[in-house]
């Protein structure tokens, strides 16, 4: 139950040729306060509840764990959210031994693209494509749950 990831912007529009996956992504906050969310989200036709804790000091890690969860009580959900919905579209891209997450946003976040690729240790190496760029792993400004109530086109 422990997420260990990295986040990068990304730079163009090439992943979209590479991705093997791709799913219209809906999801809001029951809860958002530092240390604890509580996310509900659509994902294509499944509905899910997921629950994360805070990050470590490393900002690579923390605990998470979710539940899939029919899309009409998923939807439900979505009307008690915290306000600010996220809505993106997620490209699944492999690259070497990883699959890396690519979030196209819309909406009050639209022009934001970001990268995401989760490991098995902190320390583990991954291969990194072309469209990569910054890496904002540390920045809480592009975590869904801090854009959900200071969207991107407002910075």
């Amino acid at each position: 139950m422990l997420e260990i990831e990295r986040k990068f912007l990304v730079t163009s529009e090439d992943f979209k040729t590479e991705a093997f996956a791709q799913n219209r992504i809906v999801q809001g906050y029951l809860s958002s306060v530092p240390g604890r969310t509580v996310r509900v989200r659509i994902k294509g036709n499944r509905g899910f509840l997921t629950i994360k804790g805070a990050t470590n000091e490393s900002g690579l890690s923390r605990f998470e764990w979710e539940k899939e969860i029919p899309v009409d009580e998923a939807s439900a959900l979505l009307q008690l959210c915290e306000k600010g919905v996220i809505d993106k579209t997620r490209f699944e891209v492999k690259i070497g031994n990883h699959i890396f997450e690519v979030d196209e946003f819309y909406g009050e976040n639209e022009g934001l693209i970001v990268a995401e690729i989760e490991l098995k240790s902190e320390t583990e190496s991954f291969e990194k494509p072309n469209w990569l760029s910054k890496e904002v792993t540390n920045d809480v400004r592009y975590y869904n749950s801090y854009l959900s109530k200071n969207p991107y086109k407002k910075w």
